[in-house]
């Protein structure tokens, strides 16, 4: 069991018999004397891919889901098919575009540090790194002595994810990147 305080993005729950993703995770604190923290998280139905919405008091407490979790690496894209390997075995599979809309952004050809989560020997979902390194393809002229300023600008990175980058970063730059909220982290 799992309490609804320690969820986390990624994290996989038992809803009715079927395994859960939480997408979301949104924390209300009432002000007033007494209040209970609420959780109102998004659920992804692994299998149908539907939303479920739900609020949820700290304390309460869901089913995890049985599932194993592997290592595998991002090959190629073929069409609107994503293939993958397991590094454990050196199987591959594929998974639908419309099974990765989230993070299709970050992945580059060739990419380790991917976890895949299997149950009963399906694939379920498939979690990036928290950081991903990615090359600036362009964006605006770099600003000389720009590097005390606050001031950023998109760019787009070799995936086509824009990201707001500071001034002073050119094209073919290589950052880092967080997934989990798409913002820039620094050089790499």
């Amino acid at each position: 069991m799992i309490k609804a305080c320690d969820l986390k993005n990624g994290s996989i729950v038992d809803l009715g018999g079927v395994p859960h993703v939480v997408e979301s995770i949104q924390v209300h604190s009432p002000t007033a004397r007494g209040g209970t923290t609420l959780y109102k998280v998004r659920f992804r139905n692994v299998q149908t891919k539907q939303k479920v919405d739900q609020s949820l008091k700290g304390e309460e407490a869901l089913q995890e889901a049985h599932y194993e979790t592997r290592e595998a690496q991002y090959l190629y894209k073929n069409g609107d098919v994503f293939t993958f390997m397991d590094l454990d075995d050196y199987s591959q599979f594929d998974l639908n575009e419309s099974d990765l809309k989230e993070i299709i952004p970050y992945l580059i050809d060739d990419m380790e540090g991917i976890s895949a989560i299997v149950s009963d020997g399906r694939i379920l979902a498939v979690k990036l790194p928290d950081v991903v390194e990615l090359e600036i393809a362009e964006c605006g002229p770099s600003m000389k002595g720009a590097s005390a300023t606050a001031r950023t600008k998109p760019a787009t990175l070799s995936t086509g994810l824009i990201v707001q980058v500071p001034e002073y970063l050119a094209p073919g730059e290589v950052i880092r990147v967080d997934t989990r909220n798409g913002t820039f982290l620094g050089r790499a």
